[in-house]
């Protein structure tokens, strides 16, 4: 690999910052100075950017706890999305998240450049379990759970696979319930057309798990790269 592509990729700077580091000649490759930004660099040279060795790392893997009010997307021209929320130096080229979350949709979101595995936790082939918490307008029911429980085809003709559905919490007096969800695949707004379809509305929606990651003390808006032993875990 070129060094101006390793050192941008690995987010030392844009092209052209790294240009004119190679230029003040502040980049290093196995202790001789670099003279140029064509220079091939392996996986065993030891790269130097100043005074900090750059390791070059090709898959990234951050676990966020996606907050309300931020789209589940690379960029937007009037919006906040989910990669503003990483601080600069993780923006690695490629990064972007495994599925949706709707904008005011909280939880669990996994942001990888890793495709492979993207595909692989998405597909519905998988059965990667996606487990959510949900506060409905409306009183879910043992019927609910029946009808979850054999698959749906909504008004449009979207058929669903089986879904298991708990009910945490109902509240007659106030039509209202708290429920948690797993679902198998993702379609578009599926959680809330599965509601509405039932003559309820979601209001407040959370995911929790998806395989095996949990969230654990995240708090929304906070992210963590995992480590390569929850890589594996998840693979």
């Amino acid at each position: 690999m070129r060094i101006d592509k390793y050192l941008a990729n690995m987010n030392v700077g844009s092209r052209k910052e790294v240009h004119k580091l190679i230029k003040d000649g502040l980049v290093m490759v196995n202790g001789d100075v670099v003279k140029t930004p064509k220079q091939k660099v392996g996986d065993h040279d030891e790269v130097m950017a100043g005074d900090e060795e750059i390791k070059y790392q090709q898959y990234h893997y951050f676990l966020m706890n996606k907050p309300k009010g931020v789209l589940s997307a690379t960029e937007d021209r009037s919006q906040r999305t989910v990669i503003s929320l990483l601080e600069p130096q993780d923006r690695y080229q490629g990064i972007t998240p495994v599925g949706r979350l709707d904008k005011d949709t909280t939880g669990l979101l996994l942001l990888t450049n890793d495709g492979q595995l993207n595909h692989a936790l998405l597909a519905p082939n998988k059965h990667v379990d996606k487990v959510y918490w949900a506060k409905i307008a409306g009183v879910a029911d043992e019927s609910t759970v029946e009808k979850f429980a054999k698959g749906m085809t909504l008004g449009d003709g979207t058929e669903l696979k089986p879904a298991q559905l708990k009910i945490l919490k109902q509240d007659r007096e106030n039509d209202s319930s708290e429920i948690e969800i797993t679902i198998r695949e993702g379609k578009y707004h599926q959680i809330k057309r599965m509601f509405g379809a039932e003559g309820m509305k979601v209001v407040e929606l959370e995911r929790l798990q998806m395989g095996k990651m949990t969230l654990g003390d995240l708090e929304q808006g906070e992210y963590r790269e995992l480590s390569p032993e929850e890589v594996k875990n998840i693979r």
